[in-house]
């Protein structure tokens, strides 16, 4: 389906103007810069595809001959995407980053997740100074042990060079009581961080109403 099939208000650039950037997804977001698709596609399959060859951040730091390998990608969409990346990095190498220090800066910087229909786990990865450096999306779905294993969240940890980190995660039923598995699956991380030497600071439960922080509760 082309941009042209697709009903006005439903069209990328429309979706920017009418509700703003954050609310478009990535694919949406590229359509706009990559503006037309090759020949018989169009441009969301083109952005879809792209995402799909250079998942995560592997995008942001494909070169100029890696995005050429992608059928339909011609050089001067290519171009773009590199400039566009680059010019990014070149803004925000001063940036001073967000310091986190307590439940309540958490539940503000989780207000994308806070009332989620699905539980999302995600992971600030801070420096000594408590700055963070990075925030992640660990898993979507029931937490549980299974689901988060410590190598999905200290290897970020290691690669970011992060000295702490702290956990969150939305609760959809409104709850902020943690469960057995909220539970267990901090104290595998907090057990697996002690070893790594990487501290677990806090986990934070997040909904639309609240916070509850796992340290303030002795919890952890």
């Amino acid at each position: 389906m082309t941009i042209k099939n697709i009903h006005k208000i439903e069209q990328p650039r429309e979706k920017l103007q009418k509700y703003g950037a954050d609310k478009l997804s990535d694919a949406e977001l590229f359509a706009i810069l990559l503006r037309t698709g090759p020949k018989g596609s169009g441009v969301l399959e083109l952005s879809k595809k792209l995402l799909k060859q250079f998942p995560g951040t592997k995008l942001a730091n494909a070169s100029y001959d890696e995005l050429r390998t992608v059928h339909g990608l011609g050089p001067a969409k290519a171009c773009e995407i590199v400039a566009c990346f680059e010019l990014g990095r070149r803004m925000l190498k001063d940036k001073q980053t967000i310091l986190i220090l307590t439940p309540r800066q958490v539940w503000e910087e989780c207000r994308d997740i806070r009332e989620s229909k699905k539980e999302h786990f995600v992971v600030f990865f801070l420096d000594t100074q408590n700055q963070e450096i990075k925030r992640e999306l660990i898993s979507i779905g029931t937490l549980n042990s299974s689901l988060i294993h410590p190598r999905e969240v200290f290897e970020p940890a290691i690669k970011h060079l992060a000295s702490h980190i702290i956990l969150c995660h939305n609760h959809p039923c409104g709850s902020l009581e943690p469960s057995d598995e909220d539970l267990a699956v901090t104290k595998r991380l907090t057990d697996s961080g002690r070893l790594l030497g990487i501290e677990v600071v806090d986990h934070v439960i997040v909904t639309g109403r609240g916070h509850s922080s796992f340290k303030e509760k002795n919890l952890m």
